[in-house]
C-alpha cells in the first residue's frame, strides 16, 4: 500500500524563508509548494479544491497586498479548504487569538533563520490530525442523519402498509358482517335468527376495531368511547334491531392497545345480546354499557331493568356466550361480577388500564 505524501503550501513573500521550508519539510516527508502572495496562495487553493492536492497551509502574516489574517478570512470561505497554520514574526498574543478564531487551527512564530520549521512540522501533522478527524465526524454525523432518515421512510412506509392491511382486514370483515345481518334478516327460524345475529355481532365487534385503526392517526390504540359507539349503532343495525331502541352507552375516551379492544367489543356484543334475548320476554327495555375509570382499572358495566334472575333458562342456549365471555374476560385479566343488589341484571368487569407483566396476570373469575 502507497503511504500518500502530504502537501503543503506555504504562503510567503520571503523565497528564501520559503526554501529553507521546503528543504526542511521536504526531509520530513512533505511536498511543498510556494505562493509568494496571498492572491497566488488562494487561487492555487482554489484551483486544487476540486483535485484535493493541498493538504495544509502554511500561512504568513506580513504580506505586500493580502495580509495574513485577510487571506486567511477567504481561505476559510472556499468550500473544503484545507487547515490553516497561521505564521508570523510578531510576539503579540493578539494576533494569535484573531488568527484562531478566525479559523486557523494552529499558530506558531517565526524567525528568520528556520528554526521554527520542526515546530511547523509538529503543527503541520496536528492540523492534519485535526482535520481528518473533523471529517471522520462529519461523515459519521452525516450517516446517522442518513440512518434517521432511512428509519423514518421505513417507519412512514410500514404505517402506510399497515394502514392499508388493517383498512382491507376491516372491508373484508364488514363484508362477512354484512352477509350474516341479510342471512339472519331472512331465516324463518327464530334459533338460526338468534345464531346469525350473534356470528355477525362478533364480526362486527373485531371489524369496528380495524376500522378505527386505519382511520385513526394512531395504530397502537383504540379510543374506546368511539369505538364502543360504533359498535352499538352496528348493533342497532342488526336483525335485533328493533328491540335495541333503548340501548345507550356512556364511556370515557380511555385509550387500549388493539387486542384488548377487540375483547371489550366481544363482551359488550355478548352481553348486550343476552339481554335482548332474555330481560324483556315481553318486548324491548332498557340496556346501558358504561365504561368509566377507577385508579388504575377500568369498570365495564352491562345493565338492564328486566326480569333479572326470575328469568327461565332457554332450552336452546349452548352456552356459548357464557364461555365466549369467560374467554375475552380472562384475555383483559378482568375479574367479572354479578351485582346483587340490582333489580334487573348487572354484569360489572374490573381489569387493569394496561396488561400486567408477564407471570403477573391476575385470573379472571366469571360471574
Amino acid at each position: 500500500m502507497t503511504q500518500h505524501t502530504p502537501t503543503l503550501l506555504y504562503i510567503d513573500d520571503d523565497d528564501a524563508l520559503a526554501r529553507l521550508v521546503d528543504r526542511g519539510l521536504t526531509r520530513r516527508g512533505y511536498k511543498v509548494i510556494h505562493a509568494a502572495s496571498g492572491d497566488e496562495g488562494l487561487e492555487l487553493i482554489r484551483n486544487a479544491s476540486s483535485k484535493g492536492c493541498i493538504d495544509v497551509v502554511a500561512l504568513d502574516q506580513y504580506m505586500p497586498g493580502l495580509d495574513g489574517l485577510e487571506t486567511l478570512e477567504q481561505i476559510m470561505a472556499i468550500p473544503d479548504a484545507p487547515p490553516v497554520v497561521f505564521v508570523t514574526a510578531s510576539q503579540d498574543s493578539s494576533i494569535a487569538v484573531t488568527a484562531l478564531k478566525a479559523g486557523a487551527a494552529d499558530y506558531l512564530v517565526k524567525d528568520v533563520k528556520g528554526d521554527f520549521i520542526p515546530l511547523l512540522h509538529v503543527a503541520a501533522e496536528g492540523a492534519l490530525r485535526q482535520a481528518e478527524l473533523q471529517r471522520a465526524r462529519e461523515e459519521a454525523e452525516a450517516e446517522i442523519h442518513a440512518s434517521r432518515d432511512r428509519y423514518a421512510a421505513l417507519a412512514a412506509e410500514r404505517e402506510l402498509l399497515l394502514r392499508e392491511v388493517n383498512h382491507r382486514v376491516g372491508n373484508s370483515l364488514q363484508i362477512i358482517a354484512s352477509l350474516l345481518h341479510l342471512q339472519a334478516s331472512s331465516a324463518a327460524q327464530d334459533e338460526v335468527k338468534a345464531a346469525l345475529t350473534n356470528a355477525m355481532g362478533r364480526v362486527a365487534a373485531v371489524a369496528q376495531v380495524h376500522r378505527r385503526l386505519y382511520t385513526s392517526q394512531d395504530l397502537k390504540s383504540v379510543v374506546l368511547n368511539q369505538y364502543l359507539d360504533s359498535l352499538l349503532e352496528d348493533l342497532r343495525r342488526s336483525a335485533e334491531g328493533n328491540r335495541m331502541s333503548r340501548l345507550t352507552v356512556k364511556a370515557e375516551p380511555i385509550e387500549i392497545d388493539p387486542d384488548r379492544a377487540v375483547a371489550v367489543g366481544i363482551i359488550v356484543n355478548e352481553l348486550v345480546m343476552n339481554a335482548v334475548k332474555y330481560a324483556y320476554p315481553d318486548g324491548a327495555g332498557p340496556i346501558h354499557v358504561e365504561l368509566i375509570s377507577q385508579g388504575d382499572d377500568l369498570l365495564l358495566s352491562i345493565t338492564d331493568n328486566g326480569v333479572g334472575d326470575n328469568a327461565k333458562a332457554d332450552p336452546r342456549s349452548t352456552g356459548m356466550g357464557q364461555r365466549i365471555v369467560a374467554a375475552m374476560a380472562s384475555k383483559l385479566e378482568a375479574i367479572v361480577e354479578r351485582d346483587p343488589a340490582h333489580s334487573g341484571t348487572r354484569i360489572i368487569l374490573r381489569f387493569p388500564c394496561t396488561p400486567a407483566a408477564p407471570g403477573k396476570a391476575n385470573s379472571a373469575a366469571a360471574g
